[in-house]
């Protein structure tokens, strides 16, 4: 089967090697970086079908430009808030994403990395990293990038679904107290760790370490604000690994600048890929560029499951997560 086909960012091999395996030569924009609309509207004139990205905007301008024989557009990312779905519907387009259920080790990736983010904000490690590189350490000394002790103390997971359970079954090793606050009981982590199912401001009052996990919807935008901060222990450390507009990001860099709370890690931004700029010059603040699925495996899975869905779709085969399968029975 020879298709037209374009794939807007590099993706990990293995997805690659199963589109070239079944659609012959593909073109992909190269760089490590997001296409403007006008180059991705440019790129996928009269592609067959698309392997996109979670950054990429795919709305009517997007969809037209393909044209009438282009058949999907695969989306390496859980959701599809990226594409106008109804739009390609119309259009005889199906839409293909990656959900998290469906990638094997995307959970425990996401909780491992909150952990690494906690891990780093207390312990100082990259404020003591760029110390050293920058050569000022002239020896040991007993006040030195005095941390936070992590064993024995609380930990409060706001939203308990799948990765907020992982994140606090993790702080077994730690001999930690959980605090968690969701809509619904989880007996899992009270049979095995003896955590509590409290409300978000006593969750707030009595953690050490907050870490976020819950979905971003209307209700849950800036569910951690001003008032939350102040609720906080000035010890208190805060990780979002889950979605930025979650955060109040003004508020959180007041809060630390005025010692409201101890530290900050963060791998999700409220308007990504730019963030509150005085972030960027706190030593108690640990960023990372949205790298909570960033491993080997679980990246290589996902890359899979888009090229799969895309292949799938194009030899006239139901794919096995397409958001309008309606589409499939007309192509």
């Amino acid at each position: 089967m020879s298709m037209n086909i374009y794939v807007t960012h590099r993706i990990h091999e293995a997805g690659l090697k199963i589109v070239q395996a079944h659609c012959g030569a593909y073109d992909m924009n190269p760089d490590e970086r997001r296409l403007s609309q006008e180059e991705l509207i440019e790129h996928v004139r009269g592609r067959d079908g698309v392997l996109c990205i979670l950054n990429n905007r795919i709305d009517v301008v997007v969809l037209d430009a393909a044209g009438p024989q282009c058949k999907v557009f695969a989306n390496y990312g859980s959701g599809v808030g990226n594409i106008d779905v109804a739009a390609a519907t119309q259009r005889g387009v199906a839409i293909t994403h990656t959900p998290l259920e469906a990638v094997p080790g995307y959970n425990e990736a996401t909780a491992d990395h909150a952990w690494a983010l906690l891990f780093s904000v207390a312990r100082r490690i990259a404020e003591a990293d760029r110390f050293m590189r920058s050569g000022q350490w002239t020896g040991w000394g007993p006040m030195q990038f005095l941390g936070a002790d992590v064993t024995g103390r609380t930990l409060g997971v706001v939203g308990a679904g799948q990765i907020g359970t992982l994140v606090a079954m993790r702080s077994r090793g730690f001999d930690m107290n959980v605090l968690y606050f969701d809509k619904v009981p989880n007996p899992t982590l009270e049979k095995h760790l003896g955590a509590r199912r409290v409300e978000l401001n006593e969750l707030l009052a009595e953690s050490d370490f907050v870490t976020i996990h819950v979905k971003l919807l209307p209700e849950t935008t800036h569910l951690i604000n001003a008032e939350s901060f102040q609720r906080m222990k000035d010890t208190a450390i805060l990780v979002n690994a889950a979605r930025g507009p979650i955060v109040d990001e003004k508020a959180l860099l007041e809060a630390l600048q005025k010692g409201e709370i101890a530290g900050a890690g963060m791998d999700v931004y409220e308007n990504e890929p730019r963030f509150e700029p005085g972030l960027g010059k706190l030593d108690n603040v640990v960023m990372t560029p949205h790298l909570g699925v960033a491993t080997h495996g679980a990246r290589s899975r996902m890359a899979e499951l888009a090229a799969r869905d895309l292949v799938a779709v194009l030899k006239g085969e139901r794919p096995e997560h397409c958001v309008n399968p309606e589409v499939i029975k007309k192509q």
